[in-house]
């Protein structure tokens, strides 16, 4: 059940109430008095309220510039980085400070966030005739939406203000509450809410469960664990209660069978999609909590006062590349919906898997492009001969890392090569203009989130996002037991890494999958395996299989600066941030927003570097 899929609509009834009145030969009940403070205080009202603290996650989850570019797995561009500066938010120049976009309008939706779950804690004070065990739950929905708001805050911010009750008058008075204080107070939100909320089976898809609240006590926990500079307030004991309420997760939350259930059911060839939106369930198991989207575009939206507001998840359509300026492409077209390419997976990222037995690897990335449309009379390259191409043939061959082609398999656009189609290896991956028949700077779309047969105009989809699902929490435990949780419910920490590790290989469980043994360099063929062992699982080895389970499910920089990897590892992998080499210890806080600074009353610090 959709539960909030006519919340906005609220906004617009209340508008109604105030603004229609009952005629003198109508024997009706005036509404004309209807105001907030009537109606939320009503159990319809709160029930309504409460709701309202849901859509702005489509918002916030789409703002994914601070927490996947300038990372290891995602960068704004591709590669070839020869005549073009990069983004700020994978080179870190100066302009990376107060005044960046990205940096407000996080700041703001995460804080609009932390208000509306304010205000559903504040007025349940006054709401009549609810029963109370219903009551209590929908507050324990509401503290479980500030904490986590609050959460991404001070991880993002460092010492941030932390309101507490809903905002009625106006206050420029801005005070930043140290970043332990605001861990006492998520853990204190999660722990009450864990205690009144139900469990999935008993509540609505789509709101807060007492599951989501002890999947993120283990996140915190497991965060403030690592003690960022010495600030949080964490300790080992940390680690062991992560470990605690992970398992606790693992025992309610099935992995699903298989990792392409988690998403949009599809072909490889789009010509032979059957399904559309609104044609399969994202509901499963594994998944914790979800934001969710519709094919209602009245309802489908998010925060108006947010300038990116997007009808829909467009997840489907932001990374990598598409098939544009290759033979028998279509111009805007369903078939492979519409690609901005606006987060590239970094060079590195394919060699973390095995492709011939890592089931994630041909659900994540398009192995071959098809032609939508025929193109009678192709020439391939300069001087050769000229052949037809037919809809629904192979137009691009990607080839897997540990298998570049060379002589007679590659394309007829290279000297000496026999296939009817171009045949592009990893290393040639969005570097170079390879020949004419490919275009400029091409390489596999990342479609880990397509959706079959999204119109182009429209360009978003209607499949729930997974914001949170249980084969993290096997990771979340597998990284506590390596920093000294002890009592897991399944053993050490190989075990756990190697249940998701097993999952992917489905068939081949237990077999060694293999990666390239440098990642970064991508002309080597050298190979290591991935499976854990008591002797070999380290942080750097759970790192690699969270970025292969959860590539760009939203987590990637908050995972690497909780494991003090980030710049190391940013620095390796990243093109970007490499060849500017800007990046240091300052930018593991984000800048106060200059929005911030300059409407506050008192004088209020920045964070250090900016």
């Amino acid at each position: 059940m959709k539960i909030y899929k006519k919340w906005q609509a609220l906004a617009v009834t209340i508008l109604l109430f105030f603004t229609v009145g009952c005629s003198d030969f109508l024997d009706e009940e005036s509404i004309a008095n209807q105001t907030a403070d009537n109606y939320f205080n009503t159990q319809q009202g709160f029930e309504d309220l409460t709701k309202s603290i849901y859509p702005l996650w489509r918002d916030i989850t789409q703002q994914r510039t601070l927490v996947l570019r300038g990372t290891d797995l995602f960068s704004a561009g591709g590669w070839d980085n020869a005549n073009t500066d990069g983004a700020l938010e994978d080179t870190f120049g100066p302009g990376f400070g107060s005044s960046f976009a990205p940096v407000q309008l996080l700041w703001d939706l995460l804080y609009v966030e932390v208000n509306r779950a304010n205000t559903v804690i504040s007025r349940s004070e006054s709401v009549v005739g609810m029963n109370e065990a219903d009551l209590a739950a929908r507050v324990g929905e509401a503290k479980v939406m500030r904490a986590l708001s609050m959460f991404f805050l001070v991880q993002q911010f460092g010492d941030v203000p932390m309101p507490l009750a809903e905002t009625t008058t106006s206050n420029k008075e801005v005070i930043r509450v140290t970043s332990a204080e605001v861990y006492t107070q998520i853990i204190a939100d999660l722990t009450e809410a864990e205690a009144v909320l139900p469990d999935q089976s008993a509540t609505d898809w789509g709101r807060a469960t007492k599951g989501m609240a002890q999947f993120l006590l283990a996140r915190v926990y497991l965060t403030r664990g690592w003690n960022f500079n010495n600030s949080l307030g964490g300790s080992a004991a940390d680690f062991t209660q992560a470990l605690s309420y992970a398992d606790k997760v693992i025992a309610d939350y099935p992995l699903a069978a298989n990792y392409s259930d988690l998403f949009a059911q599809r072909n490889e060839n789009p010509l032979l999609e059957t399904l559309g939106p609104g044609d399969q369930d994202a509901r499963n198991d594994e998944i914790i909590f979800a934001v969710q989207y519709g094919e209602d575009v009245l309802t489908n939206g998010g925060y108006e006062n947010n300038p990116e507001a997007l009808i829909g998840n467009n997840s489907h359509s932001i990374f990598g590349n598409g098939p544009d300026n290759t033979p028998g492409a279509a111009s805007r077209t369903s078939q492979y919906n519409r690609h901005q390419g606006r987060f590239h997976v970094t060079p590195s990222l394919y060699r973390w898997y095995d492709p011939n037995i890592d089931t994630r690897y041909d659900h994540n990335f398009v192995e071959r492009i098809y032609a939508i449309n025929d193109a009678i009379g192709f020439v391939p390259a300069e001087g050769a001969d000229p052949f037809d191409i037919n809809s629904g043939d192979v137009t691009i061959e990607f080839r897997a890392w540990d298998n570049p082609a060379s002589g007679a398999d590659r394309g007829l656009d290279i000297s000496g090569g026999t296939m009817p189609y171009a045949v592009i290896n990893t290393d040639e991956f969005g570097r170079i203009a390879e020949s004419n028949y490919h275009g400029a700077n091409f390489a596999p779309m990342m479609w880990k989130f397509w959706e079959p047969n999204i119109e182009y105009g429209d360009g978003n989809g209607a499949f729930d996002f997974a914001m949170f699902r249980s084969a993290e929490a096997y990771l979340i435990a597998a990284e506590a037991i390596v920093k000294g949780a002890t009592g897991g419910d399944l053993g050490t920490a190989d075990v756990y890494y190697n249940r998701i590790v097993d999952r992917a290989l489905g068939a081949n469980a237990g077999a060694d999958p293999m990666q390239a043994a440098d990642p970064a360099d991508v002309s080597s063929l050298a190979q290591v395996s991935y499976r854990a062992t008591p002797a070999n699982i380290d942080i750097d080895m759970i790192l690699d299989e969270r970025g292969r389970e959860l590539m760009a499910e939203g987590m990637r920089w908050y995972d690497l600066k909780r494991t003090e990897k980030w710049i190391e590892r940013a620095i390796e992998h990243n093109p970007w941030t490499a060849s500017a080499n800007a990046i240091n210890a300052n930018h593991l806080l984000r800048p106060i927003p200059q929005g911030e600074l300059d409407l506050a009353s008192n004088e209020l610090k920045q964070n250090t570097g900016y």
